[in-house]
């Protein structure tokens, strides 16, 4: 199984009803082909990681790589992996009220560090994440 994790920053930034959107729309698409993962988002950047079959983490990354709400995609960790560290497709966001934030499915408060994945020792994905959770604006 594959594990990848990118960085991205979007061309435009993206409000509320733009990433319960896109939260939306990935998951049904993701769970249908067995992809899982974590996206979090902050200030118009990305980070995200992708889990799943080889040739779909594969297709799926080429496609974010194209899609143009997305510049200076950059890869981070690509990695086979043994088992999912993000066995539940989420999303996590800053810049919303908490009102905006849990009416969203699939919402995860991971940026504020209340809910993310307890792996005894931690993996080199969940450390981008932890970054990402620190130092995003």
């Amino acid at each position: 199984m594959l594990s990848l994790t990118y960085f991205s920053t979007a061309t435009t930034p993206l409000d509320a009803d733009d990433l319960r959107e896109l939260l939306e729309r990935t998951r049904s698409r993701n769970a249908s082909v067995g992809l899982t993962g974590l996206l979090l988002y902050a200030d118009g950047s990305f980070v995200q990681t992708l889990e799943g079959p080889d040739d779909v983490v594969e297709e799926t990354f080429a496609r974010i790589s194209r899609d143009t709400r997305h510049r200076s995609v950059s890869v981070a960790l690509h990695e086979q992996v043994d088992e999912r560290h993000f066995p539940d497709w989420s999303m996590g966001f800053r810049e919303l009220s908490d009102e905006q934030t849990r009416s969203v499915p699939g919402f995860n408060d991971y940026l504020d560090g209340r809910n993310a994945p307890r792996t005894p020792g931690g993996n080199r994905a969940e450390a981008f994440h932890r970054a990402f959770r620190t130092f995003a604006p």
